[in-house]
């Protein structure tokens, strides 16, 4: 029996404290993964000053000043920055775009044929390139996939989020959580890193599984939050929201620039749009000088517009504002659903504090959070990853938005910046970099880190491009959590926790034990951080092993994919939330389609383990 010392206890206090930190996010999660980085720096210092006061009898040393920032030098850190920028360099090229929509083409309006190429898309493409960053870029191939084809985006967008997840488990690269896991493995054991496609027949497995199960018993289960889109006002329920007024001869508004009638108006109001004769004007509005007869597209609510009239001397015009009416200034598209994306800095922030209708030159008729619609004063809720908004702008402006790491536009917009000629090449140096790693001529991290620069010389990628293609989250995610897995391994918390999951041994088979770890660290990724939950999974796992005389690799494997598949809430996964707003789910949704699911998979990759590589 492990003797709990004082390094145990703290390494326990911060792992608790990050724990709640990482569920109830006061802060983005990378910002709590510094904090524990630093905390673990600060125990052996502020331990000296107990122990100069009496009150400790010996200082706490769980880490190294090396120790404590080598996440930011660790193979796996710079492996995924790598994988980013890799993805990138596919990505600008457009051939996922382009291979979705010969897809789709396909598809028609049948339902079955729309979730078969969905999950038949997205889960080859996410064991090459990052998952995150192929829902990301097929989001939205599905959403006007299922536009065209008169299905529910709900009934597709959950589909895609979850077979990304068990897709990614089909290659070494196909997930951060994969590569880190790796690196922990060689670590804590001496032996060597997974190989390239070390887990792929059991990451098939998993993969033909949870296609089956989508396509059968999850496809009735999962819900039709939205109906078949005909129109976005209809869609975010605008009818009671949008009118037109026109601007009357004795109106005090007269002579009046839009951007200063906007500033000094005590009421909830956005103008969308101007119509002057037989023009049609989208933002920005600010400068022009309001004249009789102006007509202008307001979103405001019922009472607020009676009062708008009575003060500002307008009347009302007789016709319906839908999404036909307010395309109406250019042939491209001008009414779009925009979805906050992970690391934008936009979260946290409101409308008005990031001055979004200045900054983008854009309007924001509406805000979708799950399954939650707001209408009115919107300028100052807080927004969060995965909000959904719906946007109107010039098809300039749309394009602008679309190109912005902060945002995903949830239709597919036609990019004039797509590297078409690029193509063989990108794909021919991803290709290299697989084949490199999987050979054993380089490890991954260089065959990555050449692949990266390849990219950059070979014009697939422009070097300003480099630095935005980064999810920098992520890398300080990763950078912050690995100290803490040397503080569980180096304290004997590893070896505590392990004690008390095998002391299960004696009322379970050596596979029901393994089966325990996976369900344990399933439950952990669903709320937290699946790299934070690797971390503190796969030290326990490799004890745990060596206690009962099991093999590390089965173990590890095991937690190594149950971090991947965090099914049951919209928070575990950065893909969840990403479909979270545009499907209209709610948090039951995840885990009334999720849990029959995670149950599967736990037994299919136990016995897969079992059958592969033996327990």
């Amino acid at each position: 029996m492990v003797t709990i010392t004082p390094g145990i206890v703290a390494v326990f206090a911060v792992v608790l404290l990050a724990l709640v930190l990482f569920v109830t996010e006061p802060v983005p999660v990378d910002i709590t993964a510094i904090g524990v980085m630093v905390t673990l720096l600060l125990i052996a210092p502020a331990s000296e000053a107990l122990v100069a006061v009496g009150l400790l009898g010996e200082p706490i040393e769980l880490l190294t000043y090396e120790q404590g920032i080598s996440g930011f030098a660790n193979a796996a850190t710079i492996t995924v920055l790598a994988m980013f920028i890799l993805s990138e360099g596919v990505q600008r090229t457009g051939v996922i775009q382009i291979l979705g929509s010969k897809i789709a083409a396909l598809t028609r309006e049948d339902e079955t044929r729309q979730l078969g190429a969905t999950i038949g898309v997205v889960a080859p493409i996410s064991g090459f390139i990052n998952n995150t960053a192929a829902v990301a870029i097929l989001l939205p191939m599905v959403t006007d996939l299922a536009e065209r084809g008169r299905t529910s985006p709900s009934k597709l967008l959950l589909p895609l989020s979850y077979a990304s997840m068990f897709g990614g488990m089909l290659t070494l690269i196909g997930t951060s959580t994969n590569i880190l896991a790796s690196d922990l493995y060689a670590r804590i054991t001496g032996g060597p890193p997974f190989g390239m496609f070390e887990f792929t027949a059991l990451g098939a497995a998993v993969t033909v599984v949870g296609a089956a199960y989508l396509l059968t018993l999850g496809r009735y289960l999962t819900p039709e939050r939205i109906k078949p889109r005909t129109d976005l006002t209809e869609e975010f329920q605008m009818a009671e929201y949008l009118t037109e007024v026109v601007v009357r001869e004795d109106s005090p508004l007269v002579g009046r620039r839009v951007e200063d009638a906007l500033a000094e108006t005590a009421f909830d109001v956005d103008l969308l749009q101007l119509i002057r004769g037989d023009e049609v004007f989208l933002e920005p509005l600010g400068p022009k000088q309001i004249q009789v007869g102006d007509v202008f597209a307001v979103r405001t609510d019922r009472d607020a517009l009676f009062e708008l009239i009575d003060a500002e001397g307008l009347d009302l015009v007789p016709v319906t504002v839908d999404e036909r009416e307010l395309e109406a200034a250019d042939r491209g598209q001008n009414l779009v659903e925009v979805v906050i994306g992970p690391g934008s800095s936009l979260a946290g922030e409101s409308l008005a504090s990031a001055s979004f209708r200045q900054r983008y030159d854009a309007t924001v008729l509406a805000l979708r959070r799950g399954g939650e619609l707001i209408h009115r004063r919107m300028d100052n809720v807080p927004l969060r990853v995965g909000d959904t908004l719906l946007v109107q702008a010039t098809a300039d402006s749309v394009e602008r938005l679309d190109t912005n790491r902060d945002f995903i536009v949830a239709q597919e917009i036609e990019r004039r910046d797509f590297r078409e000629s690029k193509i063989p090449v990108a794909v021919g140096i991803v290709a290299l970099v697989v084949a490199a790693a999987a050979l054993d001529v380089v490890p991954i991290v260089v065959s990555a880190l050449a692949g990266a620069l390849a990219m950059v010389l070979t014009g697939c990628l422009k070097p300003t491009e480099v630095y935005d293609s980064v999810q920098w989250d992520v890398i300080f995610l990763l950078a912050g959590v690995i100290p803490l897995g040397i503080a569980m391994e180096q304290s004997g918390a590893a070896t505590l926790l392990a004690g008390l999951v095998v002391a299960s041994a004696d009322l379970l088979p050596l596979l029901g034990v393994l089966a325990v770890f996976y369900l344990l660290t399933a439950l952990l990724t669903n709320v937290i951080s699946n790299n934070a939950s690797v971390v503190l999974m796969v030290p326990v796992a490799v004890e745990a092993a060596n206690a009962l005389g099991a093999s590390p690799f089965s173990f590890v494997v095991a937690v190594t994919f149950a971090a991947s598949t965090a099914f049951m809430t919209p928070v575990g996964y950065q893909t969840n939330l990403f479909v979270y707003g545009p499907g209209g789910y709610r948090f039951s949704d995840y885990v009334r389609v999720g849990a029959p699911l995670q149950l599967l998979f736990a037994a299919v990759t136990t016995a897969g383990i079992a059958a592969i590589w033996g327990v």
